[in-house]
């Protein structure tokens, strides 16, 4: 599976745990393991300092709150412990994550799945405009203050080769 050299710790339990969630989930398990390495690198003590975001799928305080847990108790899980938290965070998206770019949707900005190509991420209470400036990366096709559909897909591509490169090469 892509990117299984980066797990460190109970590789066979984390990948038969994996494909469980997934197949439950009905979303492709390559999929999920390119966000989780995209966002953690596969490890489940990883923390944004910026954010705090933590874990595989790097959840937010709020989220992970949300979820009946605390950012606190998931960076002490093991990988296959916290499999049990991403399953509960991405069971309301059951069945529509069809692409990697789902999945991605599905952690970065949940409100996107489903949406065209020029909707643009925002709400109510975070303008297009913040959303962009804190992820500058991705608002740079072009860089105008607002990241469509379009612009986060083509950043997942553009990541995604990237990575997939470098990887074919270790």
């Amino acid at each position: 599976m892509i990117y299984e050299e980066y797990i460190k710790n109970n590789r066979f339990a984390f990948l038969e745990e994996l494909k469980r969630i997934c197949a439950l989930l009905m979303m492709n398990p390559e999929h999920l393991m390119v966000v989780m390495y995209a966002e953690s690198r596969l490890n489940p003590q990883a923390v944004n300092p910026k954010s705090n975001a933590t874990g595989l799928i790097q959840f937010m305080p709020k989220t992970a709150l949300s979820l009946g847990t605390t950012v606190a108790a998931l960076k002490l899980m093991t990988n296959v412990e916290q499999l049990a938290w991403v399953y509960k965070y991405f069971l309301p998206y059951k069945g529509k994550m069809h692409s990697v770019y789902d999945v991605y949707k599905a952690v970065f900005f949940p409100a996107s799945l489903g949406k065209p190509k020029d909707w643009v991420f925002q709400t109510s209470t975070l303008s297009a405009k913040t959303i962009a400036d804190a992820n500058k990366i991705i608002d740079n096709f072009p860089r105008d203050g607002k990241i469509t559909v379009r612009e986060f897909e083509t950043y997942v591509d553009q990541y995604l080769k990237k990575k997939v490169s470098t990887q074919s090469k270790a």
